[in-house]
């Protein structure tokens, strides 16, 4: 048995983060650390010892207490500090749309104190349960003029319904539109018996059959291009992922300039890009060997006519595609295929912001749920602009 020791790092009295390293890291190589720690994500196969004793006895009453902090979430136990963990990107503890416990424990009652009061303007009940307010309607008979494929992540709710209780709200009201969310099924089951509860009721999932991963992502947009042409026949098909928020009737409008039957491929467009050798965003020579890529709309929002859908899920299907692990890139290679014989009309726009938000946007990236209902609020008061709430 291996034990496990913690390195804690304190700020402002409470440890703000928990460094866990095993007795005989120095020994190992840096492979061998990272399939550890993947098999401790994935399954835990062994039993393991902790070097401190936790404030938990049973048969008796305990408060654990849920703090949110400068730098993170604190967890206490009659008082105690037991463990803290940082934010993830983007994310409050405003933003959650409830509270789960997992383990042999029996609550008594719940309290919570100095919520925010700046929380969005539905009924409690409706903000943390199923509405079938936000349910999807049934895709009509008609050919509809724009599909929006959404990206997203089995673990993804809070995301999910900070779409579906904003822009997507449009979406719903029109006859000509339609948006699904894209969602691959997570390595625990029980994170995919929720996410099967959650597409039962709003109807808004489409699921791709394999276990989530970035390199697979390209999966996720093929499937966004099947389903725009073959299942709605959408003029035109839109991919963005769970934390952008769409401005509708800009994106429409600008997609309404480009003369009908002109092949279309619109985004924030890299040209001349080069690809990253070093850091955590690499690309090995082996799976991109040329210096620069082709030129490519970033991922969080762009647009395409359906003639380029049609002739990418056409090469799919003969297996003549090229699969890149970033989608984008993909996508940019395979217009420019397209382009070879039908001449695409490239149009960059800076307002699909794939780095926040932008004055005028079309599409704003890395918003919140909080930010995305600010967001839609201010599009509904007619004074649309980016929201940067803390």
């Amino acid at each position: 048995m291996r034990r496990l020791v913690g390195d804690p790092c304190h700020l402002d009295g409470l440890v703000k983060c928990e460094k866990w390293i095993r007795d005989d890291d120095e020994k190992r190589s840096e492979e061998s650390k990272t399939g550890w720690w993947l098999n401790r994500l994935i399954v835990q196969k062994k039993e393991v010892n902790f070097d401190w004793p936790f404030p938990f006895v049973e048969g008796r009453l305990f408060v654990l207490t849920l703090s949110a902090g400068l730098e993170g979430y604190h967890v206490s136990v009659d008082g105690r500090h037991v463990t803290s963990f940082p934010y993830r990107t983007g994310f409050v503890l405003e933003d959650a749309t409830g509270l789960f416990l997992n383990g042999d424990l029996d609550v008594h009652s719940v309290f919570a104190g100095s919520l925010p009061t700046t929380h969005p303007s539905f009924a409690p009940q409706n903000y943390l349960d199923f509405s079938t307010v936000w349910q999807a309607p049934p895709l009509p008979d008609e050919p509809v003029e724009i599909f929006i494929g959404i990206l997203s992540s089995a673990n993804h709710f809070a995301e999910r319904m900070g779409v579906r209780k904003t822009w997507m709200s449009a979406v719903r009201k029109s006859p000509n539109m339609v948006a699904r969310f894209f969602v691959a099924l997570h390595g625990r089951m029980e994170v995919n018996v929720e996410l099967k509860k959650e597409a039962e009721f709003f109807g808004d999932i489409v699921f791709v059959p394999f276990l989530d991963n970035y390199d697979l992502v390209v999966m996720k947009t093929l499937a966004i291009c099947d389903y725009g042409v073959n299942v709605v026949s959408a003029k035109y098909v839109m991919k963005c992922d769970d934390d952008t928020f769409v401005r509708l009737d800009s994106v429409v409008a600008e997609i309404k300039k480009v003369p009908s039957g002109r092949s279309l491929y619109m985004g924030s467009m890299n040209i001349q890009h080069k690809p990253l050798r070093n850091g955590k965003w690499a690309v090995t020579y082996e799976e991109w060997p040329q210096e620069v890529y082709p030129a490519y709309a970033n991922g969080p929002g762009y647009v395409l006519s359906s003639d380029i859908v049609k002739f990418i899920m056409s090469e799919f299907t003969k297996q003549g595609l090229t699969l890149f692990k970033m989608e984008d890139v993909s996508m940019g290679l395979w217009v420019e295929r397209f382009n070879r014989t039908i001449p695409v009309e490239y149009i960059h726009s800076s307002k699909f912001c794939p780095y926040g938000c932008t004055d005028d946007y079309y599409t704003a990236h890395y918003q919140s749920p909080r930010l995305m209902l600010c967001l839609w609020q201010k599009l509904l008061e007619g004074r649309p602009g980016c929201c940067n709430v803390r």
